[in-house]
């Protein structure tokens, strides 16, 4: 219960959603609206591939 009350304060404070609004939506829906407001996600998931760690050690050589 704890983090649902964080979650509210989080979808109040980012969203504007009042706590009917966080109380009545899905999991999904509260996903896709934090989703859409933290922006674009970077691909940082995913390790880098032999051609991008080729081209960081030419830009940043160990010495």
């Amino acid at each position: 219960m704890e983090r649902a009350v964080r979650l509210a304060g989080i979808a109040g404070a980012l969203a504007g959603w009042r706590p009917d609004e966080f109380w009545r939506a899905t999991p999904a829906e509260l996903e896709a609206v934090l989703s859409a407001l933290s922006g674009p996600q970077a691909q940082g998931d995913a390790p880098p591939d032999a051609v991008t760690i080729a081209a960081l050690k030419e830009q940043f050589p160990d010495g």
